[in-house]
């Protein structure tokens, strides 16, 4: 029993430490505003170290998606902005720890609408638990759907598992109040969460 104690103790000092160490390297590295591809695979490989001996899992999520983002060799806009937003997330220690947002601080659709997806317009924001947004947006393509940017056509705007509590100022917080504004107005524009819309593929 003690030893128990002592290790579940040691282990929550280690994780606590973890933590400590990605706000300081998240920090550092979102500071400017940009991050190179440099950067990026520095923090690879930090994230690899520390991702074996880790019980977060919010550190075992960021490890994925950065090998994601390095599989092509290519830094793209689209990984830039997501990644960045998620650096300034830690640095400004605003994150749940591998915790999936509560719905009630999104303007989710309730009741949450049955998903089809042939024929059937979607968006995605946010950091996914699925894994990148092309991936999602893949996983309705397999499945005779589109996707795109946010517009007045959007049928469906899907919200990433691991949205913080700051979204509204996140990056991606413009396009979640926009379609509650327009949902609002009556566009048939329905906004769900990635559990939601994960339970339907």
């Amino acid at each position: 029993m003690d030893e128990k104690f002592y290790n579940r103790v040691g282990g929550d000092r280690i994780s606590s430490r973890q933590i400590d160490e990605l706000i300081g390297l998240a920090r550092g590295l979102a500071a400017d505003g940009a991050i190179t591809k440099t950067e990026v695979e520095f923090l690879q490989k930090w994230l690899a170290a520390n991702a074996e001996i880790s019980a977060q899992p919010i550190i075992r999520i960021l490890y994925q998606r950065v090998n994601e983002i390095l599989e092509d060799g290519v830094l793209d806009s689209d990984e830039h902005a997501q990644l960045l937003d998620t650096l300034n997330s830690f640095s400004n220690r605003d994150f749940e720890l591998g915790e999936v947002l509560k719905p009630t601080s999104l303007p989710l659709s309730d009741p949450a609408p049955t998903l089809t997806f042939a024929g059937r317009l979607y968006c995605f924001t946010g950091t996914f638990n699925f894994g990148q947004r092309k991936y999602c947006e893949q996983a309705i393509a397999d499945r005779g759907g589109f996707s795109g940017g946010l517009s007045q056509k959007t049928e469906f705007l899907v919200i990433g598992a691991y949205a913080t509590e700051s979204w509204k100022h996140s990056s991606f917080g413009d396009k979640i109040v926009k379609a509650a504004g327009w949902r609002d107005q009556g566009l048939p524009i329905s906004i769900v969460a990635e559990s939601h819309w994960v339970s339907f593929l």
